[in-house]
C-alpha cells in the first residue's frame, strides 16, 4: 500500500456519519422529484391528445326536449290554526269548583262546561232579596199613609170653606199629604235601585257556570280544577273551544314575493306528516301591516282549508306554495339552454326571463328558507312575456352532429324548467353546455377525490 492510498482511507474514515447520510438523502429527493415531473408530463400529453380527438357530439352536453308540468309558484312556510274558535273566561272570582270537560272532547252550544264556587254570590243575591222585601213593606207603610194623609186633607177643606175650622190646620193637612207622596216616590226609586243590584247580582252569580258558546271540540285547558281564579283584572281563559272542520293557513311571505300574491289565486301546502299529500285552498287575505324579524320585512297571507278526517291539527308546520303560474303536459326545456336573442353562443345563461343568473341563484330545487328573498330575473331588453311567449334563442343538436341556432317562444318558468311554446320539437336535443375533455375530466376528478400519497422527501 503506498502512502498516498493510506491517506485516503484515513480521510475517508474521518468522514462523519452525518454527512453521509444527508448524500443519501439528497440522491434521493433529485430522483422521487424526476419521478414526479415526468408522471405530470405524461399527463399532460394524454390529456392533450384526448383533448385533441374529441369532435361532433362529444363536445357538448344536451337535453333531450320533453312533456312535463311547470309551475311558477311563491314558497313560504306557515302553520294553522282553527278558522273558528273562541277562549272561554270567566267574569267572576273565585275558585274552579268543577270542570265537566277535557281536552279532546266535543261540547255542544250551551253545554255546562265549569263550575266556580257560587257561595259568595249567592249570599249577596239573598241579600238583595231580602232588602227588596223590606223596601216593598215600605211601601205599603207609605201608602196607607197616603190614603190618610188624602183625607184629613179632604176633610180639613171642606171645614174650611164652612169657616168651621183654621187656615193652619189646613195648611199642615196640605203639607202632610204631600211629605206622603214624596216618601212614596222615595221607596220606589229605592226598590228600583236595589232591583238593579239585585239583577247584577244573579248575573254574577249565573257567571259562575260557564257554558259553551259554540258547538266545538275542547283543545285545551289553561287553568286546573280547585284553582282560585282573579277576574278583577282580566278574565282568566279556562277552555279553548275550536272549530276542527276547517283550518286557517297562516302563512309569512316576504317583501320580495308580497307583489306577485292576488286575492282568490290557488294555493296548496304539505306538512311534515304527510309530504305525498296537497291540501288546496285560495288565497283569501294578505294582511296589509308587516312583520319585521331581524330587519326582514314580512306579510301574513291567510287562506282556508278543509280538514275532512281531522288529520290536520293546531300548530302544524305547513309548506306552502302559492302558484303563480301553471302549465300541464307540456314542452320544457333546461333553463341553461336559453338565451337572449342576439346573445352569442358561449354566453352566461340567463334565467327564465332572459337575465343573467347570478351564480348559485335560480338552481335549487327545493324550497327556499323562511323569510329568504326570491331572486328574481331581471326583465330582457326584448320586452315582457305576452299572450304569445317570449322569444329566446337555444342551440339544437342535430342528428349528423353539426348544431344549429333556432329562434324559440317560451312561456312559464319555475327555477329549473321553462315551457316552450313553439320552435322545438318533443325529443330534440339542445344543447346545456361543453363537455369537458375526458383527460380534463379525469385530472378534476382525481383532484376531487384528495391528493395521493407522495414518496417520502418529495415536496
Amino acid at each position: 500500500m503506498t502512502l498516498m492510498q493510506a491517506a485516503s482511507q484515513a480521510t475517508a474514515s474521518t468522514k462523519p456519519p452525518s454527512l453521509k447520510r444527508s448524500r443519501r438523502k439528497g440522491g434521493r429527493r433529485v430522483l422521487y422529484a424526476g419521478i414526479a415531473l415526468l408522471a405530470a408530463a405524461g399527463a399532460g400529453i394524454a390529456w392533450w391528445l384526448s383533448s385533441a380527438g374529441s369532435t361532433g357530439e362529444g363536445q357538448y352536453l344536451t337535453t333531450a326536449v320533453e312533456r312535463g308540468d311547470i309551475e311558477d309558484s311563491v314558497a313560504a312556510l306557515g302553520n294553522l290554526q282553527p278558522l273558528d274558535y273562541v277562549d272561554v273566561g270567566t267574569q267572576v272570582s273565585g275558585q274552579l269548583r268543577k270542570i265537566h270537560f277535557l281536552v279532546g272532547q266535543e261540547v255542544e252550544q250551551g253545554t255546562l262546561l265549569a263550575e266556580i264556587d257560587p257561595t259568595v254570590y249567592q249570599s249577596r243575591v239573598d241579600s238583595d232579596k231580602a232588602q227588596l222585601e223590606n223596601l216593598n213593606a215600605q211601601l205599603a207603610q207609605r201608602e196607607a199613609e197616603l190614603v190618610l194623609a188624602k183625607q184629613q186633607f179632604e176633610r180639613q177643606r171642606n171645614l174650611l170653606k164652612d169657616n168651621a175650622t183654621s187656615q193652619d190646620s189646613f195648611q199642615s193637612a196640605e203639607a202632610n199629604l204631600r211629605a206622603a207622596e214624596a216618601s212614596i216616590r222615595s221607596v220606589n226609586a229605592q226598590i228600583r235601585q236595589t232591583t238593579s243590584t239585585l239583577r247584577g247580582d244573579e248575573a254574577n252569580l249565573g257567571y259562575t257556570k260557564i257554558y259553551a258558546p259554540m258547538t266545538g271540540t275542547v283543545v285545551s285547558q289553561n287553568a286546573k280544577q280547585g284553582q282560585t281564579l282573579n277576574a278583577n283584572q282580566s278574565a282568566p281563559i279556562v277552555l279553548r273551544i275550536a272549530d276542527l272542520a276547517k283550518m286557517t293557513v297562516t302563512t309569512q311571505v316576504s317583501e320580495a314575493d308580497v307583489s306577485r300574491l292576488k286575492i282568490g289565486m290557488p294555493a296548496y301546502f304539505t306538512t311534515l306528516g304527510r309530504p305525498d299529500r296537497r291540501w288546496q285552498g285560495t288565497l283569501r287575505q294578505v294582511e296589509p301591516t308587516p312583520t319585521v324579524e331581524n330587519n326582514v320585512v314580512l306579510y301574513n297571507a291567510l287562506f282556508d282549508v278543509g280538514n275532512e278526517g281531522g288529520q290536520l291539527m293546531t300548530q302544524m308546520t305547513a309548506q306552502v306554495f302559492f302558484v303563480v303560474a301553471q302549465a300541464k303536459d307540456t314542452l320544457r326545456i333546461p333553463l341553461a339552454a336559453l338565451r337572449a336573442p342576439g346573445r352569442p353562443e358561449g354566453a352566461p345563461p340567463r334565467g327564465g326571463d332572459g337575465a343573467p343568473r347570478r351564480p348559485g341563484a335560480g338552481s335549487e330545487a327545493g324550497p327556499r328558507a323562511e323569510g329568504a328573498p326570491r331572486q328574481r330575473p331581471a326583465p330582457a331588453a326584448d320586452g315582457e312575456a305576452g299572450p304569445g311567449g317570449r322569444p329566446r334563442m337555444v342551440t339544437v343538436l342535430k342528428a349528423d352532429g353539426t348544431t344549429e341556432e333556432r329562434r324559440i317562444m317560451v312561456g312559464v318558468a319555475d327555477r329549473v324548467n321553462i315551457q316552450v311554446l313553439s320552435g322545438l320539437e318533443e325529443g330534440e336535443r339542445v344543447v346545456i353546455g361543453r363537455a369537458l375533455p375526458a383527460g380534463q375530466a379525469r385530472s378534476m376528478q382525481q383532484q376531487q377525490q384528495g391528493p395521493r400519497m407522495r414518496p417520502p422527501g418529495v415536496l
